[in-house]
């Protein structure tokens, strides 16, 4: 929420501290539909509009001007290919998109996510609420995706933060307990507290 300013409209939210996106303060004078578009949002359980398949991929883009029919056709394909889903509706993009099956929808929210070209999308629980196939899927994804976007990605499955992070942060009690890389946190954490954790001594 931070990450994304989603605080902003809560009443008596307080929110202190920096946090810096090449340098510059997010929290600051930045303007926040440009940080929108620079820094995508999947939520934990999808959350698809309730219109057609197309025009869910196409709000960001719309909401950014873009108003040409042949730049939004090419936007709305190449982010259904990129969330590995263009195959399985490109025959009928006119349909709801809430008639998707669960993982469908998730995958159409990631495009929704990528039609804006963001530089950072930031995934909370993506497959919490996913069967063990839709997870597959996600995770394959979230694995290509990584090559040209950098992706932070909150989850409590430890297997899953073993097969798809490169870095992995701990965090205890709203504390940055240990950041270090995947195979480094895994195998030889230095705090005991991750270790416990890791092992299953608690959580």
């Amino acid at each position: 929420r931070c990450f994304n300013r989603m605080n902003d409209g809560i009443k008596d939210c307080r929110i202190e501290g920096k946090i810096a996106l090449d340098g510059q303060d997010i929290l600051g004078d930045y303007d926040i539909c440009r940080l929108r578009q620079r820094v995508g949002m999947v939520f934990q359980r999808p959350n698809p509009f309730p219109m057609s398949i197309y025009d869910n991929v196409a709000y960001g883009p719309r909401g950014m001007g873009v108003r040409d029919r042949a730049v939004l056709d090419g936007l709305v394909e190449d982010s259904l290919r990129r969330a590995a889903l263009w195959d399985e509706v490109k025959d009928k993009l006119k349909e709801s998109g809430l008639g998707l099956s669960g993982g469908q929808q998730q995958r159409l929210c990631i495009a929704r996510a990528l039609a804006v070209q963001p530089d950072i999308l930031l995934m909370d629980e993506p497959t919490s609420a996913l069967d063990p196939v839709s997870t597959l899927v996600v995770e394959q994804l979230a694995c290509e995706l990584k090559e040209t976007c950098t992706l932070v990605v909150v989850t409590h499955n430890m297997q899953q933060a073993a097969r798809i992070s490169d870095s992995v942060a701990f965090f205890l009690l709203g504390e940055l307990v240990e950041h270090a890389p995947a195979a480094q946190l895994f195998k030889n954490p230095t705090d005991p507290r991750t270790a416990d954790y890791l092992t299953g001594r608690f959580g």
